[in-house]
């Protein structure tokens, strides 16, 4: 059923006022109107409700049980309000809202965890969405405001996007934990020429099997794969089962794997940079927020 409700705020004001003191020229005071214009409101109020809300005598002024029902729900409508106002504005101040992370292998197992971690101790109110996408794909998500903030393989140059160094990590190899060159402190990009290698398939590790075939070819030779695997669990477990070698990112360390090595690569040119990177044209109070987080933790 619908109510056409045609009363205002002020006379709900002007109703609790004389509830809360049940007296008029005291609810006038309090109000700074006079006694007949409150009158006049409380009147009005009583027409649009079709009940009377108080027992009025020359000496006192007692809600009616409609009256005290209708105090409660009053009083309610204001606590709405209260609370609407705060929440309206710790969404505009970015404390309370939703955000969309998107995130590569690299950054999941390297700096993003620390940094979602201490954005939540600071804004708990915030809702974090969290996006596995390719890095390729992300630079099309960014460009079409899609996500609020991407991590993925930096550098990036394209318009109209704006980004930030968030790590840079040494390349590291991966070898079976029997291969001979599994016991080495380093390795040189060199002495993997000969090497089956396992690499991320092109649909989702493109950027980073071109840089690391440039890797590769600066030193005289493109890596022979003979299997590709979708995740980094998938690289893991091919190279564990002796299937080949693989070049990671040094957050390698941080993925638990029986079987394998780790063995960082010598060569100055051997890095993998992760970015945080969004779109300038799009940002929402919340992601301002997350965003000056990351110029303070990359500072």
């Amino acid at each position: 059923m619908s109510i056409n409700i045609r009363f205002d705020l002020k006379q709900m004001k002007a109703f609790i006022a004389v509830a809360e003191h049940l007296h008029f020229k005291r609810a006038a005071d309090v109000l700074f109107i006079t006694q007949p214009a409150l009158s006049r409101l409380i009147r009005a109020l009583e027409e649009e409700v079709e009940a009377q809300l108080f027992q009025r005598t020359t000496r006192q002024v007692a809600l009616t049980e409609a009256g005290r029902l209708f105090l409660h729900e009053c009083q309610q409508v204001f606590r709405h309000i209260e609370r609407g106002i705060e929440l309206a504005r710790s969404a505009a101040a970015g404390d309370i809202g939703h955000l969309t992370v998107a995130y590569n292998d690299f950054a999941i197992n390297g700096a993003l965890p620390a940094i979602l971690e201490r954005f939540k101790e600071l804004h708990p109110n915030v809702t974090v969405e969290l996006l596995y996408m390719p890095s390729h794909e992300q630079y099309k998500a960014i460009d079409d405001c899609l996500i609020d903030v991407g991590f993925l393989l930096g550098p990036v140059s394209m318009p109209g996007i704006k980004s930030l160094p968030v790590s840079q990590e040494r390349m590291v190899a991966i070898l079976p934990a029997r291969h001979p060159l599994a016991g080495n402190t380093s390795i040189r990009v060199e002495q993997l020429k000969d090497e089956r290698f396992i690499f991320g398939a092109a649909s989702g590790w493109s950027l980073f099997r071109e840089q690391s075939f440039q890797l590769c070819q600066r030193f005289g030779f493109t890596p022979n794969i003979i299997q590709e695997a979708t995740t980094s669990i998938g690289i893991f477990g091919l190279v564990a089962a002796n299937m080949g070698v693989s070049i990671y990112s040094e957050c390698a360390y941080k993925i638990q794997r029986e079987g394998v090595a780790i063995i960082p690569l010598e060569n100055e040119h051997a890095c993998v940079q992760t970015i945080a990177a969004w779109n300038d044209a799009y940002e929402t109070p919340t992601a301002a927020r997350f965003r000056a987080l990351l110029q303070d933790l990359t500072a």
